[in-house]
């Protein structure tokens, strides 16, 4: 809808109007009479010597000052209502892709897939629902990487965790290292809205950086932590001889994730399944729930330049008519004073 800012200012419209009234006794009609006068006078159209002005002309006068009245009084157009971007946490997922993500413990409607498969079906929907925070991504083996940086882009953030692909980041896995670079991305956003999500299925095996003093790092900076230990405690493997139950997670450090996540006011989750892991995720929205009452606002288009516009091309050709009519008057001028020759 359009609007003005500054409604009160139309009330100058009426200005030569009251020209009109206050014009003393035997003035020219076409003569300024107001201080505001002084540059009407230079306008084109405007007689300084009383010369009769065409009606037309002094209508055209008056509807440029309409214009500019009305710019001054800065007409808008208002939009529909619009809700800004909802002012949520700064969160970090931190996921390692080393060939032990390989591992095919985990079940999926009655078929096997690998733990990387797992987590990223129960991440995309974990990221779909984080609407109004900033998501970043980084994938982790024996180096870590920033995949995406924080972004509101959970579109993108969820395309880039899909085409992840495992041994991408090397074959050992340094948690140090992945804690050091969320952290490097986290510190220098809003406290209190500082999370870190790490999933790993392992113990530390790499980096230049050990997983402790990565923590204290991340605690001085007032990052949560919440750790994800995934895998299986217990398959059955089929072979030659028969069978035999191993637990494909003995290299899991789950005491290290825990300590790390209760160093940082996390929590460690232990994922078995597929089924726990979509309900850890859950959790987290839970503990980290998402503020869902967002500011509203109506986008404002200034239109002040239209009309003001249009009033100077207005004066534009009102100048170029009275200059053109001044040179050919001239031209007659010096014609009619030219002596007959013969």
């Amino acid at each position: 809808m359009l609007n003005l800012a500054w409604p009160w200012v139309l009330t100058l419209v009426i200005i030569p109007l009251l020209l009109q009234w206050r014009k003393p006794q035997g003035q020219s009609v076409d003569a300024p009479v107001l201080p505001v006068g002084h540059w009407l006078s230079d306008l084109p159209g405007v007689s300084r010597r009383g010369n009769a002005v065409p009606l037309w002309q002094k209508l055209l006068l008056l509807l440029m000052w309409v214009l500019l009245v009305i710019a001054l009084a800065r007409p808008q157009h208002v939009g529909e209502q619009t809700q800004m971007p909802v002012s949520g946490r700064d969160l970090m997922l931190v996921v390692d892709i080393s060939p032990s993500m390989d591992e095919q413990d985990m079940v999926l409607q009655g078929r096997s897939i690998n733990r990387l498969q797992a987590v990223k079906r129960v991440l995309d929907d974990f990221i779909s629902r984080r609407q109004g925070d900033r998501l970043g991504l980084i994938l982790f083996g024996t180096e870590p990487y920033v995949q995406a940086p924080l972004t509101f882009d959970l579109e993108t953030v969820r395309t880039l965790m899909r085409e992840a692909g495992l041994g991408m980041a090397g074959r050992a896995t340094a948690i140090g290292d992945a804690i050091g670079l969320a952290t490097k991305r986290l510190r220098d956003r809003p406290e209190g809205q500082r999370v870190m999500v790490l999933l790993t299925d392992g113990a530390n095996t790499a980096g230049e950086i050990t997983p402790d003093k990565a923590t204290e790092i991340a605690t001085a900076a007032g990052i949560r932590i919440y750790t994800i230990g995934i895998g299986a405690e217990s398959i059955v493997q089929r072979g030659l001889l028969g069978s035999r139950r191993v637990n494909p997670s003995r290299d899991l450090d789950e005491s290290l994730l825990t300590r790390m996540a209760q160093q940082t006011g996390g929590e460690y989750f232990r994922a078995r399944s597929l089924p726990e892991l979509e309900l850890i995720y859950e959790s987290i929205d839970q503990l980290e729930p998402i503020e869902l009452e967002g500011k509203y606002y109506r986008p404002v288009t200034e239109l002040y330049a239209w009309p003001a516009g249009l009033a100077v091309a207005l004066w534009g050709m009102l100048f170029l008519y009275r200059r053109m009519g001044q040179i050919m008057a001239t031209r007659r001028q010096q014609r009619e004073g030219e002596p007959d020759v013969g």
